[in-house]
């Protein structure tokens, strides 16, 4: 994967931050909360390779979750980053836990990450993820006027928001690429619901686990997996917010993130392993 291609906005001054976003979003996504950390670090919020304006990789190159985290880790060292705090919702807190494992964190605030619900908890994204294959050979058009309808924008706006209004009083919008043939979102999406975050290595830096009380997408109760998983992890929940908790409650989705990061190690930070 060319971690070359991967686009970001910058802003701030101080130790460097990373911001990573969920599956089938982009780095717009912490618009509400980068102004606010940027008063402290310097923020990097970035689009993941094929989301956003960044790239994806070829269809005959590696495309999943080990592979986003290869990309980051390059990108960083491109960057001259070392150990940045990094922050991620969904699929992007995920890759911020691997990066944690890796030792390649100062610090770890994940939001909702994939990779602590159940078999049974998923069954309903994998029948949905199953799904996808027959869902693209239906024709665009068809797809926008589904899309667009009112009831699958209210039920978008209830998964993702946890209430039947985003936090601009309007309703959410699918993106057409969850349903085309080839996008990032169908390649990546199988490796998603099938992903469980592997705590046998452990996380080696100040961890902060927060949940949105009305997740829809992944419920909170994965929360009581995570300490079995990072003994250490701190576990933040969050009233009133949804999948995306940093769109409806971004003062708390900043101060939790800022105590993460003012967190002192509790444990020593090993050096990244040497590259095979």
């Amino acid at each position: 994967m060319d971690h070359g291609g991967i686009v970001y906005e910058r802003l701030g001054r101080g130790e460097p931050l990373l911001l990573l976003h969920g599956l089938g979003h982009r780095r717009q996504a912490w618009d509400p909360v980068v102004r606010a950390l940027a008063e402290r670090y310097e923020v990097f919020a970035l689009d993941l390779p094929g989301f956003g304006q960044s790239a994806a990789p070829d269809p005959d190159r590696p495309f999943g979750i080990s592979a986003l985290v290869d990309a980051v880790q390059a990108w960083c060292e491109s960057h001259g980053l070392h150990r940045p705090h990094v922050v991620g919702n969904s699929l992007g807190g995920a890759v911020a836990l691997e990066l944690g494992a890796r030792g390649l964190a100062s610090s770890v605030t994940a939001l909702a990450p994939i990779g602590f619900t159940s078999a049974l908890e998923m069954l309903g994204s994998r029948l949905l993820v199953g799904g996808m294959r027959v869902a693209t050979r239906v024709p665009a058009k068809v797809w926008h006027t589904v899309i667009d309808s009112r009831p699958v924008r209210a039920l978008t706006t209830l998964a993702l928001h946890g209430r039947l209004r985003d936090p601009g009083g309007g309703l959410s919008r699918l993106d057409l690429a969850v349903v085309t043939r080839g996008s990032a979102y169908t390649r990546l999406a199988p490796e998603v619901v099938r992903y469980s975050f592997d705590g046998g290595r452990g996380v080696a830096c100040p961890t902060t686990i927060a949940w949105g009380e009305d997740d829809r997408v992944l419920p909170i109760r994965a929360l009581a997996r995570v300490l079995a998983a990072i003994p250490h992890a701190r576990q933040v929940r969050l009233m009133g917010c949804g999948h995306v908790p940093m769109e409806n409650d971004p003062a708390t989705v900043v101060e939790v993130i800022l105590r993460t990061c003012r967190t002192t190690p509790a444990v020593p930070i090993p050096d990244p392993a040497p590259a095979a």
